[in-house]
């Protein structure tokens, strides 16, 4: 559990997961997804839920992706009574810190939103964890809606494996959606409300950055 203390007046961000280095912000060129839904031909709502490691930074990046409406920080995987922070925070939950994507498919395809994921969102390579943030609350994992989002998910992990794109192999589970719990409050648009905090400035707004850059034609401002 991250844990904030104010000094002086700089704010230090300590604890057993610190911050994420910046290793984790850093970009990768992937190509687009061989096998993709088709872009819909009316404006629409479909969801998607992903997790990667904190899930303010994997917020933040979908926040200014072309085509989404909407990014809620969460948990999946585990039951509703341990959907809080200080019980998903010890691991033992079978919860990851999720983010619930809502988007309109006539704008943005499931795997382009895929292949913001794996690029700039986290490092797909990492094993329960993302930098120093350990635990299998910060794993790597795709919770499919429907067989589609589960075909474009399998067939883009295999392809990027082929690729070799990483310096190692994509350890991201994808498994079906039970349930997406919102988190507290305090959680929700974490980096817009405190830009300038250490964890963020490390971590997470390089994300950002990083999208923008690599991926102009998903970035939007906001």
């Amino acid at each position: 559990m991250r844990t904030t203390f104010l000094l002086g007046s700089a704010l230090l961000i300590i604890g057993a997961s610190i911050a994420c280095n910046t290793a984790t912000a850093s970009a990768t060129k992937i190509p687009d997804p061989v096998l993709d839904t088709p872009l819909a031909t009316a404006k629409g709502k479909q969801t998607a839920v992903l997790a990667g490691g904190c899930f303010w930074g994997i917020e933040a990046v979908f926040e200014h992706v072309k085509g989404v409406i909407d990014a809620k920080s969460g948990y999946s995987g585990g039951s509703a009574a341990a959907a809080q922070y200080g019980k998903v925070s010890t691991g033992e939950t079978g919860h990851a810190e999720s983010v619930k994507i809502t988007y309109d498919p006539s704008q943005v395809s499931y795997g382009q939103l895929l292949k913001v994921f794996f690029s700039v969102a986290h490092d797909p390579t990492e094993l329960n964890r993302q930098g120093p943030d350990t635990g299998t609350q910060y794993r790597s994992a795709i919770f499919y809606a429907n067989e589609e989002q589960k075909r474009v998910a399998e067939a883009y992990i295999v392809q990027l494996n082929k690729a070799k794109v990483f310096s190692g192999p994509i350890v991201t589970q994808v498994g079906a959606l039970d349930a997406f719990h919102e988190a507290e409050s305090y959680h929700q648009d974490y980096l817009e409300n405190h830009p300038d905090e250490p964890y963020i400035v490390i971590n997470d707004r390089p994300k950002v950055e990083n999208l923008r850059k690599q991926l102009p034609e998903l970035y939007k401002a906001k």
